[in-house]
């Protein structure tokens, strides 16, 4: 029997990550096959005419797979904002992005006045073995300049084969001569965890996209904390502001580490039989500690997933603005090769008490809004969902628009002063468990610039 090897989406970025699983065909026959109307079939003719059309009397001869791929494209960005064709490139781009591993350099980088400047080497990589340093300038990369490049392009070009070389031509500061450096690319692992201690007693995490090492990295972040911490923890911050989303079964196993039991999402199709539901396993990695979940304008999708079941089972308490209410799940099926692959929406997902999060968000327990600097004020705003041309509708009053902005630095963080606060007692709220005040500093936060890794 033939099957067809799909993948499962879930985010508010184009392209973020992806799941494999297998399913059987739909064949069109019987009662299918019998839906199709005479009218149906004279549209694809008046498709093939038009096709014909263009063929034979465009001004100039067009590149029929260029004509074919646009046609995909049209009729899929017709049926909602997260529908699409991707080309063979894109599939392969999207699938790095969806393992969180890749062979490269080891270094994340920025583009500064059309240069590459590196914002840290990571490390146990090659970068940080051939000693890659914080501000340095890469200008050139196998003799070609970056000047020109876009950031995409540049990080493309580090990246590459494992155990291939590549010499870059590096600009530091206090050293007069360029710097030639040849490194031979290793296996990277995206981090999509980063932890650490904030006000000498709490398990601060950030998760920024959720891709097959994000599980993994929070496991190895609490059990670090938990290490570093001892009888001083006071409770978890898990992070999700600005997180697009990615894999369906990172939200659920990220989920499922906080959570003793329970069901925890559940995803329903066109038809009834198509219903999923995933539950939690007995165990909570975090041994009943209080959880504050950050959350803004700008967390989508899998992350409204983590946040919701949380949520609807009283285990954190969301702290932030209301979330992008991207609540639909994106099927991506492969076409064969060198052909790409279908984005298609192909269910909407329900938090465990069964709402659906469309068009709406999740709206935190606690509402924070942060000082915006005046020269930020009109980029600070997520539209949401909801404002997306196509957008799947949803029962009710739809909300668009949220606060997405974080401040740099951590001594000006509301909502993550607000989380401290009802960690250590000082507030309270009804899913978050009193404890003794405490030093309500907060530590000095990540201030990082938009980056991408290589």
């Amino acid at each position: 029997m033939m099957r067809k090897t799909s993948i499962v989406l879930l985010s508010a970025a184009t392209g973020a990550a992806l799941t494999l699983f297998v399913t059987q065909p739909r064949v069109l026959m019987g009662s299918s096959a019998r839906a199709a109307t005479a009218d149906t079939y004279r549209q694809l003719n008046l498709f093939g005419d038009v096709f014909e059309r263009v063929r034979n009397d465009y001004v100039e001869k067009p590149d029929d797979s260029k004509l074919v791929e646009s046609a995909i494209s049209g009729m899929l960005s017709g049926l909602d904002p997260h529908s699409s064709y991707m080309d063979a490139k894109s599939f392969r781009d999207m699938q790095v992005q969806t393992r969180g591993e890749f062979g490269g350099l080891g270094i994340e980088v920025t583009m500064e006045d059309g240069l590459i400047k590196v914002v840290s080497p990571i490390d146990e990589t090659p970068a940080s073995r051939a000693g890659i340093l914080a501000n340095d300038i890469i200008t050139q990369l196998d003799d070609e300049q970056v000047q020109g490049l876009t950031l995409n392009q540049a990080v493309e070009k580090m990246r590459g084969p494992v155990n291939t070389k590549i010499k870059l031509k590096v600009l530091r500061k206090g050293v007069d001569n360029p710097l030639d450096i040849t490194l031979v690319r290793d296996n990277i692992r995206v981090r999509s965890v980063r932890s650490r201690v904030e006000a000498d007693d709490i398990a601060y995490i950030r998760i920024t996209t959720f891709n097959e090492q994000t599980t993994e990295g929070l496991k190895k972040s609490i059990a670090d904390l938990q290490n570093q911490l001892g009888d001083k923890l006071k409770g978890y911050i898990i992070d999700l502001r600005n997180n697009p989303g990615g894999l369906l079964e990172e939200a659920v196993t990220v989920s499922d580490a906080v959570l003793d039991h329970g069901e925890i999402v559940s995803t329903r199709g066109r038809n009834a039989e198509e219903t999923q539901r995933r539950t939690a396993h007995p165990g909570d990695l975090t041994k009943g500690k209080p959880v504050i979940v950050l959350i803004n304008g700008g967390s989508a999708s899998a992350s409204e997933i983590v946040a919701g079941a949380l949520q609807d089972h009283k285990r954190a308490t969301l702290v932030g603005t209301r979330s992008f209410g991207k609540g639909s799940v994106q099927t991506i099926i492969p076409l064969g090769s060198g052909n790409g692959a279908l984005r298609l929406t192909t269910a909407r997902y329900y938090t465990p008490s069964g709402r659906s999060i469309q068009a709406k968000g999740i709206v935190p327990d606690i509402e924070v809004l942060q000082d915006v600097p005046d020269e930020l004020k009109s980029r600070t705003d997520t539209k949401g969902e909801a404002s997306l041309r196509g957008h799947l509708k949803n029962d009710g009053d739809e909300k668009t628009g949220s606060q997405s902005y974080v401040p740099p630095d951590a001594k000006d963080d509301k909502a993550l002063k607000m989380a401290d606060d009802l960690l250590h007692g000082i507030k309270s709220s009804a899913t978050t468990a009193a404890v003794p005040a405490a030093s309500d500093t907060p530590a000095a936060g990540d201030n990082k610039p938009a980056k991408a890794q290589n």
